[in-house]
């Protein structure tokens, strides 16, 4: 990776969230020329001006939905991080337009700039609603991955790469019920969950940091990188929290309560991060997988000795192995969470 970024102008837009600040600190490290940090978020702006006191980092205002300002903030740029993103599930639900224009446009605009600019290569971050979506988030998300598949047939004669990296719930992501379970303990001594037997993808900011940077040297032909990671039950992550922050406050167990209050709308019980018809068109790259576009599976990767084939099955967080609350507390005090 620090040869692939060495000398690199970078563009990170949505860059000041927690993926984009954990993906800064990699690219940092990899002897990057620029770093330019694009949001709409100027109080974020400030704190991380503040904190990154390096003479390679630029930071410009403005908007995803804005094609001429991202336009502007893509010239001469080697490498595209597209993280902006409307990613809550209720309020999309709520206001399913916006996240159209953010999710959808959003990533359109920054097509479109990355062809005209000639960037090298674009990767946009996805979810796991965006397969089998049932909300307004997953659908967005879904047609966003649609547009990167696919931007390789009509850029030209020009050089971009198109990638989409498409992973779990974050910890420690800004909006990661783990902060939320906290804060619900120490003020009212009782936390909602919405159904304790749903099972999720969970992974720390830094892994989904280190496989989005490492899913852009390999882009070439639109693929969408499904990150590999663990899977919890909702029901062992709260007991979890609750004896954690329990132990290190002193507050007896037995006076926290756990309130069911029922799936949200757009909710599913489980989530699946590769179907089975995407699996046919799927490699194994160790540390994550590698769905390709079906043109591009057929004409140049099926019979590569190089490329190891996915098996042919549902990657769903239904099936998998579930972490143990031992394991779960382990991330938790790793990433000092709690």
């Amino acid at each position: 990776m620090k040869q692939f970024f060495h000398n690199k102008k970078v563009l990170l837009i949505g860059g000041t969230g927690t993926i984009g600040t954990a993906i800064l600190q990699r690219l940092l490290e990899c002897d990057v020329r620029t770093v330019r940090v694009f949001s709409r978020d100027e109080h974020k702006q400030f704190d991380m001006q503040n904190q990154y006191k390096d003479k390679r980092l630029r930071f410009l205002l403005g908007d995803v939905r804005d094609y001429d300002r991202v336009l502007r903030a893509a010239e001469g740029i080697d490498v595209i991080f597209n993280l902006a993103a409307l990613k809550h599930v209720p309020a999309c639900e709520y206001d399913p337009y916006e996240a159209v224009m953010t999710n959808v446009f959003g990533t359109q605009n920054v097509i479109r700039a990355a062809v005209t600019q000639n960037a090298g290569h674009v990767v946009l971050t996805s979810s796991d609603k965006a397969v089998s979506p049932t909300n307004a988030m997953g659908a967005t998300k879904l047609l966003a991955e649609r547009l990167i598949s696919t931007a390789y047939f009509s850029h030209g004669s020009k050089k971009t790469a198109f990638c989409a990296v498409r992973f779990g719930n974050v910890l420690g992501s800004r909006g990661s019920v783990v902060p939320l379970f906290r804060r619900q303990i120490l003020t009212d001594y009782r936390i909602t969950v919405t159904d304790p037997s749903m099972t999720r993808f969970m992974m720390t900011c830094d892994e989904a940091a280190d496989l989005t940077i490492q899913a852009a040297s390999h882009a070439k032909y639109g693929e969408i990188f499904v990150l590999k990671m663990p899977v919890l039950k909702i029901g062992d992550l709260s007991e979890a929290v609750i004896e954690m922050v329990c132990d290190e406050y002193g507050i007896s167990k037995d006076n926290v309560g756990i309130d069911t209050i029922g799936s949200r709308p757009g909710e599913k019980p489980y989530e699946e991060l590769m179907t089975y018809e995407e699996s046919e068109f799927a490699f194994d790259l160790d540390r994550m997988y590698m769905v390709s576009h079906q043109y591009y599976y057929n004409r140049y990767l099926k019979d590569d000795p190089h490329l190891r084939k996915a098996p042919n099955k549902v990657y769903s967080s239904k099936d998998s192995e579930l972490m143990t609350k031992e394991q779960i507390k382990s991330i938790i005090k790793s990433k000092d969470l709690i």
